[in-house]
């Protein structure tokens, strides 16, 4: 069976979030995720591995597309979802 091809832009960038004491998590960009045609699954498309195993998987918004990416990895979690504002 031939391979089906996956989307051109991907919905979502992984991330492993390291916990820092006293400050902001770190959310460290280590990848990006292409939806399965079908919308069945995704392929994960990793450029780095999280030491403890961990992947966030967000969904990539209009304002990730146009932050600086240095901007993209300072994140605050704070027990809540990081969706929302520049500074999650």
């Amino acid at each position: 069976m031939p391979e089906k091809e996956q989307p051109k832009q991907p919905t979502h960038r992984a991330y492993s979030v390291i916990r820092r004491e006293g400050q902001d998590d770190f959310w460290l960009n280590v990848g990006l995720v292409f939806p399965h045609k079908d919308g069945g699954g995704f392929n994960i498309m990793l450029q780095a591995l999280p030491l403890d195993g961990k992947i966030v998987c967000r969904e990539i918004t209009d304002d990730d597309r146009d932050e600086a990416p240095a901007q993209q990895r300072h994140r605050s979690t704070n027990g809540r979802s990081p969706q929302g504002s520049h500074r999650r």
